[in-house]
């Protein structure tokens, strides 16, 4: 089975770390196919990223399913564009925070998100309330440090992530950790070590997730809120009514 991992953002390396991790933990018959977007933020930090970055991911959805794509999952921590996801392609789409907040309510009552920069922390907010966390989520760190720095510097940066982890665990109660970040995917083990408690990365979980969904039959709905798009057309300048589909 083929499993579309898209990178919203347009760094290669990114993408490349981010698949090792999926791969490693993808299991047998999973092939996972990892491709970068195009012209979009080279880190998506924020909404005004996200906007930009979800046309090309959508394009790059719908050209894995030309190619044999079974399911998707969009490695972003913000899920940018997930629902626009799910009314294009045929197969099923999971969103990296939502894979990962499940998963952290399946291993522990109560866990925190460690993020990256500040204005991260009411996007990953929202997305937990969507994804019904309640009282299980405690409370969002941002270790504020810009997202390509994991790249560029982790000598630097990943002492400041595991000081937040250890944070959580103190202060929180938090009985798991969830990474906030596709970038710190590669970092698991190293965030892992001393933290005491789960540190959950969503990639290999969203990956499984995907297949999962996939492997026993289900394909994304498409009556209602997840129909194709309409095909639409103009007229002279003008907007004519859009044929039925």
């Amino acid at each position: 089975m083929k499993v579309l991992l898209v990178n919203p953002n347009s760094t290669r390396e990114m993408t490349d770390a981010i698949a090792r991790t999926a791969r490693a933990l993808a299991g047998p018959g999973i092939e996972v196919m990892a491709v970068t977007a195009r012209g979009t933020p080279a880190s998506i930090e924020g909404y005004a990223d996200e906007a930009r970055a979800v046309p090309a991911m959508l394009d790059a959805i719908l050209e894995a399913e030309r190619q044999g794509a079974s399911a998707h999952v969009i490695a972003c921590f913000d899920d940018p564009g997930l629902d626009a996801a799910r009314a294009v392609a045929s197969g099923p789409v999971v969103g990296l925070c939502e894979a990962a907040l499940i998963a952290a309510g399946r291993v522990a009552k109560r866990f925190s998100v460690v993020t990256t920069l500040p204005r991260a922390v009411p996007i990953i907010e929202d997305l937990a309330g969507r994804y019904g966390c309640g009282r299980s989520l405690r409370r969002v760190h941002a270790a504020d440090i810009p997202v390509l720095d994991l790249e560029a510097d982790p000598d630097r940066v990943l002492p400041l992530i595991a000081a937040k982890i250890r944070q959580a665990v103190e202060q929180d109660g938090a009985e798991a950790v969830v990474l906030g970040c596709a970038g710190m995917s590669a970092h698991l083990n190293w965030l892992s070590r001393d933290a005491g408690v789960p540190v959950i990365d969503g990639v290999g979980f969203a990956i499984r997730m995907a297949a999962g969904l996939a492997g026993t039959g289900l394909m994304t709905s498409k009556i209602g809120a997840y129909a194709l798009p309409r095909l639409k057309q103009t007229v002279a300048g003008r907007l004519a009514p859009a044929p039925h589909t």
